[in-house]
């Protein structure tokens, strides 16, 4: 599968490791940096190459890492058509996926450590969403109608 994968400097030695592992995998990686880990930098700025990069059509998946998850998962989400989750545990991460249709996974750094990093992104990648369950396309569906309302005319959120 092709992936986009990013982090910030605090994410970064965690995604050197994702990175790696999955592509010894066979998975095709588009790295979009941070390619050091001894620079500050921004993590939206991450988060916001990773999101264009799936509404491009580079990968339809992603993977996103910072110090705690949080930040590049709050960006994240703010891109129409992104549906970002940080995942610390194989359940979430395959669920996110099944019931949601999550196509971004979050992970913190600080947070987990490379093995279960790589059993959480396994699950991510092997689950599909359920689209043939009524309950999830019926929710999904709902989600896709907040984004709707709250997005302007040009693709961009509204101002509060």
């Amino acid at each position: 599968m092709k992936l986009v994968i990013s982090a910030d400097h605090a994410g970064f030695p965690l995604k050197e490791d994702v990175r790696a592992y999955l592509a010894q995998k066979g998975h095709e990686i588009v790295d979009l940096g941070a390619y050091t880990g001894d620079q500050p930098d921004d993590y939206p700025d991450f988060a916001e190459k990773v999101g264009e990069a799936i509404k491009a059509g580079v990968a339809r998946r992603g993977i996103l890492i910072c110090g705690s998850g949080v930040g590049v998962c709050v960006a994240a989400n703010k891109i129409p058509g992104i549906r970002a989750g940080m995942c610390h545990d194989t359940y979430s991460a395959h669920q996110g996926v099944e019931h949601d249709d999550m196509n971004v996974i979050v992970l913190g750094a600080r947070i987990i450590a490379s093995a279960l990093a790589y059993e959480c992104v396994d699950a991510f990648l092997a689950a599909r969403f359920i689209a043939n369950e009524e309950r999830f396309t019926r929710r999904f569906k709902k989600v896709m109608a907040i984004e709707a309302k709250y997005m302007c005319g040009d693709g961009s959120s509204s101002p509060a």
